[in-house]
């Protein structure tokens, strides 16, 4: 690192990726900061400076003390072990220490007490609600939202016929005449084990599901002009059940919606969607394959007169952005659900969809929300003559 740009961090203050610290002492506090940062974004743990900014310095023998101690800190402190790197910066203040600690692969990170800390503002804390810590597990990829079992929600409350259909038309073959039983197949296609459906096997082949997973519905509203109106507006549906028949009844609620144009067709054709159909079978086969499930909130749709915005729980997962999804990269965050959605809905699960929805009508945005934790798409309309 250069000592000029040393001393712009400096200048700015502390932020979520930059920590001051005038000197460090305790072995347990330094792991602490450590693990905040690698369950974060990464950071640098800056020492030798003062919160308020101002070089104390360091000397050599700080520096070898610090050394030991930070790599002490690393490997006795955090679970699992981390490998920072140091640097010693003479500034005209005195010596600095940098410590850059990289967002870890292997989280969650904890202190030896197994307390998992993460960055919050400049400062850290502790995670404590549920539903952080199994965020954290999922960007790690040790847990999916899909593969969590449904409480009550039992392996004989599928729809059956439903199911066999399913099984004849991907294996070929009669599930009547296997030698399994259903609690076995189930289990074997990651649909539930234990006697239970995960979300996948309930979201897929569960029969009244709304009653288990309410949460887990999409909530249409079509309205008069280009703000949300309260109890105004012009057509409004709850969808729910199996994630086929979701699909089928979202698309139609879109399509009744939208106006039909003519183009260069003659005056008696029924007219052509102004937004071509295939923009929100993605879209859709999208918000309802890569939500986040660990969110307990419905996928929402609203039409204006200018615009349709679908709106899905969860922002983008682990390091994707939106440049990276219209490129074609993906990241299977409930990769059961979509191992199955491949043989149920038109969705191939190769990361092209959003390709195709851009090449068929250019005028999409998304915006990725990583403080509201969603996820939205914004599709402008044509102007209306």
């Amino acid at each position: 690192m250069e000592t000029s740009e040393l001393i712009e961090i400096i200048a700015r203050d502390e932020d979520s990726k930059h920590q001051f610290k005038a000197n460090f002492n305790n072995e347990v506090s330094a792991g602490q900061e450590m693990v905040a940062f690698s369950n974060t974004k990464g950071g640098m743990l800056i020492i030798g400076v003062s919160d308020d900014g101002q070089i104390s310095g360091l000397n050599r023998d700080d520096m070898n003390r610090l050394n030991n101690l930070i790599s002490n800190a690393a490997s006795q402190q955090v679970k699992p072990a981390i490998n920072p790197i140091t640097e010693n910066i003479q500034l005209p203040g005195g010596l600095v220490m940098v410590v850059h600690i990289p967002q870890g692969i292997s989280k969650p990170y904890m202190d030896k007490n197994g307390v998992i800390w993460v960055k919050s503002g400049a400062d850290k804390r502790k995670a404590t609600s549920r539903e952080e810590i199994q965020r954290i597990y999922q960007s790690a990829g040790l847990i999916h939202g899909d593969e969590i079992l449904v409480p009550n929600m039992l392996i004989t409350d599928i729809e059956l016929d439903y199911f066999k259909s399913y099984f004849m038309k991907r294996f070929n073959y009669n599930i009547d005449d296997t030698e399994f039983s259903l609690k076995t197949i189930i289990s074997n296609l990651n649909l539930g084990r234990d006697g239970f459906l995960n979300i996948a096997g309930a979201l897929i082949f569960g029969q009244n599901n709304v009653f288990k997973i309410p949460s887990f519905i999409v909530k249409c509203v079509a309205y008069s002009g280009n703000t949300i109106s309260i109890g105004e507006y012009n057509d409004s549906e709850d969808i729910s059940g199996i994630i086929e028949n979701v699909f089928k009844m979202t698309l139609s609620f879109i399509t009744r919606n939208l106006q039909k144009v003519q183009k260069n067709q003659n005056i008696n054709s029924i007219g052509e969607l102004e937004i071509p159909k295939v923009v929100f079978e993605e879209l859709i086969a999208n918000a309802l394959i890569h939500r986040d499930y660990f969110i307990s909130a419905p996928i929402r749709i609203f039409m204006f007169d200018d615009r349709i915005e679908i709106i899905s729980p969860g922002h983008l997962p682990n390091n994707l952005t939106i440049e990276n999804i219209k490129n074609g990269n993906s990241n299977q965050r409930n990769p059961i659900l979509t191992s199955h959605a491949t043989h149920i809905l038109p969705y191939r699960g190769l990361g092209t969809g959003i390709i195709r929805a851009v090449t068929a009508y250019k005028d999409i945005s998304f915006i990725d929300d990583r403080e509201g934790n969603i996820f939205k798409v914004v599709i402008m309309r044509p102007t209306r003559s």
